[in-house]
């Protein structure tokens, strides 16, 4: 069953100031959603899901990868990324679960931007325009909370029953006036140095 999309969203936000301050260095977070047909729609329960997976995953996670490059200027520019899936109401969050959770689609986004730490996610169940809420974490180093950050918005007409919603989404720069310290200061605070 080869990729049946609908459509492609793009989502930007710039941030210019943040508690009455300037925002002394570019804050930029951005989001490519694409909305497919759930390629087990109508098929009941289904009990391996891997066929579908190895068809659609790699070229879901080739396109959006390509699309939030474009947004982000490179993968050099990327500090903070993440990934999501909405699934319709017809599906099962296992179904959208199956179409991020695989190497076949995060790959092509971790490479792509040089990542060595994992891509922080959520996976949920939604009617047309439900919240798509993307968790961001710094590219190399999953401790720096500065980059804590979530990428929210939605599509009006989107996942309908038979479709999902899959996210990738990217910070450049941080939350601007972080000032609650890192994982690792925490750790030595509490001398907890095994985290």
């Amino acid at each position: 069953m080869p990729l049946e999309l609908r459509k492609l969203v793009t989502h930007t936000e710039v941030l210019w100031t943040e508690g009455g301050r300037a925002v002394p260095k570019m804050s930029r977070l951005m989001a490519v959603a694409a909305v497919l047909r759930n390629p087990w729609a109508g098929s009941g329960f289904v009990e391996d899901l891997a066929s579908e997976i190895r068809e659609v995953a790699p070229e879901l996670g080739h396109l959006l990868t390509e699309e939030i490059l474009k947004l982000a200027g490179g993968g050099g520019a990327v500090e903070g990324y993440g990934k999501s899936a909405v699934t319709g109401s017809n599906g099962e969050i296992e179904h959208g679960s199956a179409l991020i959770h695989t190497l076949r689609f995060g790959n092509h986004y971790r490479r792509a931007v040089g990542a060595k730490s994992y891509l922080a996610f959520t996976n949920t169940r939604g009617a047309p325009g439900a919240s798509i809420q993307i968790p961001l974490m710094h590219k190399h180093d999953e401790g720096m909370r500065s980059h804590y950050e979530t990428v929210q918005f939605s599509i009006d007409d989107a996942p309908g029953p038979d479709e999902i919603v899959v996210a990738l989404g990217a910070s450049i720069g941080g939350r601007p006036h972080h000032r609650i310290g890192d994982r690792y200061k925490d750790l030595q605070e509490m001398g907890d140095l095994h985290g």
